[in-house]
């Protein structure tokens, strides 16, 4: 009876020995004790005693992780024969094909790629529609029909294909299973009393790509040099799907405009600008003080047409407007830019030595930073937290009472005459010619 090693004793490794037990004295090698614990090894199979007598048979199935494939094979070729054959099993092919040739090429054993298209929560060998994929590679032809012959006659239906081929297919198959399996698992689909068949037989591809193990699903999708171009297929679907769902105006024959700031910011004015250079006559403005609510807005359909700012001659690249736009996907319609003036402002019952502080967005500091350590270096400069990081915003808290009345407010001159605010200086900026561009978007 030829001998056959399996390298590799995990969840396949243990299908592979009942796919070969009857057929062949099989020897099974795995570096990890845990892999045999509570298994009990059929009469014609054994344990291998070390790894050279592991590589001693005349065929080694390799069954290993598709990430340590290369390690192990680099650390084996030195122990292999010319006299043998070598298989492997792997969930890709381009991968294993490349570290077989680069690894085992020069030594001219016989070897076939296979990649059973079943595992531990599929197979069954009394099932007649199994199939396995197969490739000669760098085998004989007597030796891979006769390899072609034995899983035929275990009821396996054999699909010949290049592992170009194989991992082409795979990528919109299995590779897009298993996506969608994870992707279910992450939603927490679970069970329900109305369920339908379809509600169920997605429930069982959530199940059953959940039993295999995470590393595997890293593999399938970094492995198969196909899938990266699935994944972007079908966040392109979902996208397009998702904006069919969308009104085309939130509002039937009104522009829904969402700002960065709040009323009365830098970002009203640019709005402003915007309206009347490109005569807009039906809209109105949803005050949404940050950029991530408002790109956050614009891909939920609570508004037509976003706007922030994206740069400012002095203080260059608005930070969190950079951080909102690697969140969410947006097109660019119009791009612009408006100078820029900040005023000092307090509340009219605070004397200017009772103040303590200075709120404004951090931006704003930046394009103030060497005024106001000349002028005003005894306030120290605070940026608000969630909506008050908007300036505009800032000002009403302090005006009703929400953030302390010491705090003086750095911005625009148009918040003084909104919330009955002292100005204290002007044209505190840096630079006397300080434009700011903003951005204009849609979905």
């Amino acid at each position: 009876m030829q001998t056959v090693t399996i390298v590799g004793f995990g969840r396949f490794g243990k299908i592979l020995l009942k796919l070969l037990a009857d057929d062949f004295s099989v020897v099974v090698f795995d570096t990890s004790p845990d892999a045999f614990r509570g298994k009990r090894l059929p009469p014609n199979c054994r344990r291998a005693r070390n790894l050279g007598d592991a590589l001693s048979s005349e065929v080694i199935f390799y069954a290993v992780p598709i990430d340590a494939f290369e390690d192990v094979i680099s650390e084996h070729a030195p122990l292999l024969r010319r006299d043998q054959v070598v298989l492997d099993v792997l969930s890709v092919k381009v991968h294993p094909a490349r570290v077989l040739t680069k690894h085992l090429g020069p030594r001219g054993m016989d070897i076939i790629l296979t990649h059973p298209m079943f595992g531990p929560d599929s197979f069954d060998p009394d099932r007649k529609d199994l199939r396995i994929v197969m490739d000669r590679f760098r085998s004989r032809t007597s030796v891979y029909q006769r390899w072609i012959r034995y899983f035929r006659s275990k009821r396996l239906n054999v699909i010949q294909m290049s592992p170009e081929q194989h991992d082409r297919l795979a990528a919109k198959s299995q590779g897009l299973t298993h996506f969608v399996g994870r992707l279910l698992a992450e939603i927490d689909l679970d069970v329900t009393p109305i369920d339908t068949h379809g509600a169920r037989q997605l429930m069982r591809v959530r199940d059953q790509v959940s039993h295999d193990s995470w590393q595997l699903f890293l593999d399938l999708q970094r492995y198969n040099p196909y899938t990266k171009s699935m994944r972007r297929r079908l966040g392109q679907a979902h996208d397009r799907l998702f904006a069919k769902l969308l009104p085309k105006r939130v509002e039937p024959g009104v522009t829904t405009f969402g700002i960065q700031g709040g009323l009365g910011s830098f970002n009203e004015e640019a709005l402003l600008d915007y309206v009347t250079t490109h005569r807009v006559k039906h809209w109105r403005t949803k005050y949404l003080y940050t950029s991530m609510k408002v790109l956050r807005a614009l891909h939920g359909g609570d508004i037509d047409r976003g706007l922030f700012a994206i740069q400012n001659a002095v203080g260059g690249i608005v930070q969190e407007t950079v951080r909102a736009m690697t969140r969410y996907n947006c097109r660019i319609r119009h791009e612009f830019s408006i100078p820029i003036r900040h005023f000092l402002m307090k509340r009219k019952d605070v004397s200017r030595r009772d103040l303590d502080s200075v709120m404004a967005h951090n931006q704003v500091f930046r394009q103030c930073d060497s005024t106001l350590a000349r002028r005003y270096r005894r306030l120290l400069r605070v940026t608000g937290t969630g909506d008050y990081a908007d300036t505009a915003r800032a000002a009403w808290g302090v005006a009703n009472g929400k953030i302390s009345k010491s705090t003086a407010i750095l911005g625009p001159r148009r918040l003084a005459d909104l919330y009955d605010l002292e100005v204290m200086g002007e044209d505190l900026q840096d630079q006397r010619h300080n434009p700011t561009t903003f951005l204009l978007v849609s979905r």
